[in-house]
């Protein structure tokens, strides 16, 4: 088995933040861990792929310089491999994109020399993680996710975000986004069938949480909680576009279930479906866009080893 590590970075994370200053990332790295490999990725999902490859070779130790989706890729490339068990695998994160969410959960730095520094010492922890039934192009498939996974408006807001121009990025490009999908996005009606009850509604967002902060620094599941065993739910029901603009500090304050409104549990399994008569509801996971309902939910207790601050 390696005792080196094998870096995955995505060149394009953080509006190209990672690529333009590669060559001087990589001698950093190198000047902190030793690294006996280096992968960059070319698209969608490769990350997943170089995952896999790295741990068939041997690596138990694998770094992703990236964002979110990222790290997303890299921790599905770990926990769905069979050749060792995922907890063996020490998995950590270089920040390097324009949310950073997963990160701030867990209290990552985002500065390079601070992140390689905490790297370095080598300091681990089993978090929890969520896997997903759900329907992409009419066929059934599943992903893990290991932060937050949005439904409804979430889903159409990061489907829209799918089309934006390269270059296009950043907190004031996402805010606009969010305010230009509040006026175009249509309430659906949906059911989550969770612990036992149903909740039915037009739903403005349900949120399954593992971290508690997504969107760039907003916490829809203020109550989640990395190693609880459980997921941290958010349904926010029938909010007018007037309404939601008045809340929207709520989303950053973390006080978004005292909103008369808004329904917060836990719960270690989920389903959520259109009502009949309703399209498919959207869904994303860690700010991927994934695909639609009907979507099962599945908490997989302390499944993914993490590089964290001692």
């Amino acid at each position: 088995m390696h005792q080196q590590w094998y870096v995955i970075a995505n060149p394009v994370s953080g509006q190209g933040k990672a690529g333009n200053n590669w060559t001087d990332l990589q001698q950093k790295i190198a000047s902190y861990l030793p690294v006996s490999d280096w992968a960059v990725t070319t698209e969608n999902g490769h990350a997943t792929e170089l995952a896999k490859q790295a741990i068939a070779q041997g690596y138990r130790r694998i770094l992703t310089v990236g964002g979110d989706g990222t790290n997303h890729e890299v921790a599905n490339g770990i926990l769905s491999q069979s050749v060792a068990r995922p907890i063996d695998i020490h998995h950590a994160l270089l920040p390097a994109g324009t949310g950073n969410d997963w990160a701030r959960t867990h209290s990552i730095p985002t500065k390079p020399d601070d992140a390689l520094s905490m790297i370095a010492k080598g300091h681990t922890t089993l978090q929890d993680v969520g896997l997903i039934n759900y329907q992409s192009h009419d066929k059934p498939v599943s992903r893990y996710f290991v932060n937050v996974a949005g439904l409804a408006y979430d889903g159409y807001l990061v489907q829209r975000s799918m089309q934006r121009k390269p270059g296009e990025g950043g907190k004031l490009f996402y805010l606009s986004l969010v305010t230009k999908c509040l006026f175009e996005y249509y309430l659906q009606e949906a059911v989550v069938e969770a612990n036992g009850q149903a909740y039915q509604d037009f739903f403005y967002t349900i949120n399954f949480g593992i971290g508690k902060y997504s969107g760039g620094g907003m916490q829809l599941v203020p109550h989640a909680e990395p190693d609880k065993g459980a997921f941290a739910v958010t349904l926010a029901g029938q909010i007018s576009r007037l309404g939601v603009l008045m809340n929207t500090y709520r989303f950053y304050n973390g006080t978004i279930g005292a909103h008369p409104k808004v329904t917060t549990f836990f719960a270690e399994e989920a389903d959520v479906k259109a009502t009949p008569g309703s399209p498919p509801t959207l869904l994303e996971a860690d700010g991927e866009f994934l695909g639609e309902t009907p979507a099962h939910f599945q908490i997989v207790p302390k499944a993914l080893r993490i590089v964290v601050p001692a």
